[in-house]
């Protein structure tokens, strides 16, 4: 606190000095008098200020000061996170959140907060979470390079995080758990080199197990590498870059809760092998947070949980039953939808005109409607014969009409929802058959067809049953590579992407148009990794690939036929891959003993939309007949065993393989050729040395040469390494030739055939030996013959031979065309001037050339850039 006497203040302003006290220049603090550090103003009487500089260590005395602050909550602890541990403290920062947790691995630091709605919102069918995660400039010392210089909207692989954070934790939470609820995660340190998504996950798992959330476990989640033959949990960021596996794995201490990562053709059989490794990890440290939410974690809102009536299960199925069952049958999804859509609305009508649905009701609850009541009579005092005493008068209850219970609107949408679920369910096990009408391992009808598009560089059209994906590729230079702005305090740029839109139109629907979702976003990013294994390196096919994948049809595995799409569409457009891939979902059922099964899981193929929103599971998988190149799980249910995802990778190997086999069958097929409105690209290796001088200053002579040749762009790198980009052939040699020039170096003694004079001054014609190359032929060199001036020879455009006789310290250019005359002509004594009076008479002396003069070298300084 800051004091000042009466008499502090004067007419004249004083400056003093600052002293620190020595107990300020200590880094020896103890939990008594040590625990506090003043700052002294001279004079001292007049001013003192005294703060803390452990704020968490508490005295035994109360801390001194009465107005000191104290952390009484603050815990620390340590946990194992894979091969090493991780610091939680929670306590400190972030106090007034449901919970708030910092996680420290290595000089990575994460906070994570989780905040709760004191009142419950609108009930659904979708768990009002929201996930925010954000990486801070700050953590690595840096700004946002933005005008504004702060953090704008998240980026895409923050919002990639977001969902690692979310998908997780959905299925640990109860249903009927409406209040909404918000984690909030930031990046406030970063060493890179332990990576933050990871740390984020777990992060927020613990944040949510200390909170009032009324999630089922805990959950955590890992990074599983493979190096040199080993699996690494948690690799560094340079391990990760060496890697061929990139396996993100999250779950609790009994199950696996989602799996998302990327490969080079890893086979079935090690990718479970990572998947053993990963979940031993998770459920270590899923272990310690139960323990560490047994102790300090607050009260969870269990009472918060509503859920619609048991009876008005009853009453949906009497209602809609058997004509739920016939609508769940039919094939088409937009007949299916609406037949369903119009029997909700008949139940919902049903309902209420039997007064069962009110507007407003407290959920669980039996309320009887005030009209009900109105004509109930009050209960009968009856008094016996006989002696009257009060003890006498007896209660004779009267019959009551029944009353029926109350249900929102809202409620019966819910049950109607999973009764239809529970019918689809019971259908798939008990039939044996889907809505279409396939087996549990069937693959839907396939078609697909390339070139539809003849202006665009490659393009495909891939239709699986009643999905459909238009897959378009564009070729580009460098210029159209993606930055992407990190972390790592470099600038990373993409040579490819793949961009996914799905437009409401694609599920018959209106909707907003706009900037990408998150979903948008995660499905791109899974079909982009599928198909990035497969590219050449950049060595071998230089050009930045872009891929756009439009969503026209949707009832399912849009993603995946996204993967299918983007491959034909590579080939369509020339892109030499090294084989062709395919993607696929899969589903799951799992409680199949409840609809009349064997208790053990079914698994689905190639699922559709309605077997993803009522299922277990969504599994894509994508790869060739050999491995796996990308995979994403998603969890519904406490999660599922090793064996569970065996099967489904087994199945799912299968499918990819018939997929494949039809996406051979493609009518039109690709191209395998780059189209004539590609552009052309050509790497050319010239010494580092001469790339300064291609380029020239302020980028002068690139420039000149872009505009000279024709061409769009050139590229060059530090290496030596030049990429010339054109529309067109004659542009692209010319730039070519041009640069080819450039950079030669010239020999004494090399002959120039039919060389061009480009220009002509009074001591000789300067002559282009190359492309954008010149040399100097004295007048004295240019004729056996004495010559005045070289018009007297030549004049500009004339074509010569020239031999080069000299390369000077500049690395000027000296030319001949005399040295390649016969020796009876050069040899002769015709270099003496004609006789006085003579009109071709010269004024300088007989001379034979042996090196310009100053002057002369002076004038030819527009040659020193070659």
């Amino acid at each position: 606190m800051l004091t000042s006497p009466s008499n502090a203040l004067h007419s004249t302003p004083h400056f003093f000095p600052i002293r620190r006290s020595k107990l300020c220049r200590s880094r020896n603090f103890h939990s008594g008098g040590g625990k506090l550090c003043s700052l002294s103003l001279l004079p001292a009487s007049r001013f003192s200020v005294r703060a803390l500089v452990r704020p968490d260590v508490v005295s035994e005395d109360g801390g001194g000061d009465s107005g000191a602050l104290s952390f009484p909550n603050h815990i620390s602890v340590k946990i194992p996170f894979g091969n090493r541990e991780i610091l939680v403290e929670t306590g400190l920062m972030g106090r007034q959140a449901s919970s708030s947790v910092t996680v420290t691995d290595g000089e990575t630091i994460v906070c994570t907060s989780v905040c709760v709605a004191d009142v419950p919102s609108e009930p659904s069918d979708f768990l009002p979470l929201y996930v925010h995660y954000q990486e801070r400039f700050s953590a690595v010392g840096r700004t946002s390079g933005g005008f504004f210089k702060r953090e704008g909207k998240t980026k895409d692989h923050e919002v990639l995080i977001c969902r690692l954070i979310d998908r997780p934790l959905r299925p640990t939470m109860p249903k009927g758990f409406y209040n909404e609820t918000q984690i909030l995660s930031w990046v406030l340190s970063y060493d890179g080199l332990h990576a933050p998504d990871a740390l984020a996950v777990t992060s927020a798992g613990i944040a949510v197990a200390l909170s009032e959330v009324p999630n089922a476990k805990a959950i955590a989640g890992v990074r599983v590498g493979l190096i040199g033959g080993e699996f690494i949990v948690n690799p560094t960021v340079k391990e990760l870059e060496e890697s061929q596996l990139d396996l993100f794995l999250a779950g609790t201490d009994t199950a696996i809760l989602t799996i998302e990562g990327y490969s080079n053709f890893l086979p079935e059989e090690m990718l479970l092998q990572a998947v053993k490794i990963g979940q031993d990890a998770v459920q270590a440290t899923c272990t310690a947070i139960e323990a560490l939410a047994k102790k300090h974690g607050k009260a969870k809102m269990v009472d918060a949980i509503r859920l619609p009536p048991p009876d008005l299960y009853k009453h949906v199925k009497e209602l809609a039953g058997e004509e739920l069952s016939k609508a769940l049958q039919i094939k088409g999804k937009i007949p299916r939808r609406k037949a369903i859509s119009s029997l909700e609305e008949k139940v919902l009508t049903v309902m209420t005109e039997k007064g069962y649905v009110v507007d407003e009701v407290a959920f669980g609850t039996t309320e009887a409607q005030p009209e009900l009541l109105e004509d109930e009579d009050e209960d009968e005092e009856v008094v016996p014969e006989g002696e009257v005493d009060q003890g006498d008068v007896h209660i004779r209850p009267i019959p009551r009409k029944p009353i029926p219970l109350l249900f929102s609107e809202v409620d019966v949408k819910l049950v109607f929802k999973e009764v239809s679920s529970k019918l689809l369910r019971r259908r798939i096990v008990e039939g044996g058959k889907r809505s279409d009408g396939r087996t549990p391992d069937g693959i839907r009808p396939i078609d697909s067809r390339c070139g539809l598009l003849p202006r665009a560089h490659g393009s495909s059209l891939f239709t699986r049953g009643e999905t459909q994906a238009l897959a378009v590729v564009t070729l580009g230079d460098k210029q159209m590579a993606q930055r992407i702005d990190n972390l790592e305090g470099s600038d990373e740029y993409k040579r490819f992407y793949l961009q996914y839109t799905f437009p409401p139109s694609s599920v018959g629907e209106v909707g907003r148009i706009g900037a990408p979702s998150r979903r948008e976003i995660g499905h791109g990013t899974l079909a982009e990794r599928a198909l990035e294994t497969i590219l050449p390196s950049d060595d071998d096919f230089p050009y930045t690939i872009r891929v756009e994948s439009t969503i026209l049809e949707s009832n399912g595995s849009s993603s995946m036929a996204s993967v299918c799409g983007g491959c034909l569409a590579l080939q369509d457009a020339g892109v030499p891959v090294k084989c062709s891939v395919a993607g696929i979902a899969m589903g799951m059922v799992w409680d199949t003993e409840e609809f009349g099964g064997d208790g053990s899981p079914l698994i689905l193929s190639d699922i559709t939309g309605a077997e993803d929103a009522s299922g277990d599971m969504d599994f894509k998988v994508a790869g060739n007949e050999d491995g796996v190149t990308a995979f994403q799980m998603d969890i519904k249910v406490g999660g599922i065993t090793l064996e569970i995802m065996e099967k489904a990778l087994i199945q799912a190997k299968a499918g990819r393989r018939h997929i494949l086999a039809e996406m051979a069958k493609c009518s039109p097929p690709p191209t395998l050729s780059l189209s004539k409105y590609a552009p052309l690209i050509h790497i050319m290796k010239v010494h580092p040395s001469k790339v300064y001088s291609l380029i020239g200053s302020g980028g002068k002579k690139v420039k000149s040469i872009i505009e000279e040749s024709g061409v769009e762009a050139i590229d060059m790198q530090d290496d030596g390494i030049v990429k010339i980009m054109a529309n067109n052939v004659a542009s692209l040699e010319r730039a070519k030739a041009i640069i080819s020039g450039l950079t030669m170096v010239p020999a004494v003694g090399d002959i120039y055939r039919n060389c061009e004079i480009k220009s002509m001054a009074p001591y000789g014609a300067f002559v282009e030996i190359a492309p954008g190359r010149e040399g100097l032929c004295h007048v004295s060199e240019l004729s056996a013959e004495w010559l005045a001036k070289p018009e007297d020879a030549y004049k500009i455009g004339d074509r010569i031979d020239v031999k080069l006789i000299e390369v000077n310290e500049k690395g000027q250019l000296r030319l001949s065309v005399r040295a390649l005359l016969p020796e009876s002509e050069s040899g002769k004594d015709s270099q003496k001037p004609p006789p006085a009076g003579d009109s071709t008479k010269d004024k300088g002396s007989p001379r034979k050339y042996v090196n310009t003069s100053s002057k002369d070298r002076a004038a030819t300084k527009k040659i020193e850039a070659a």
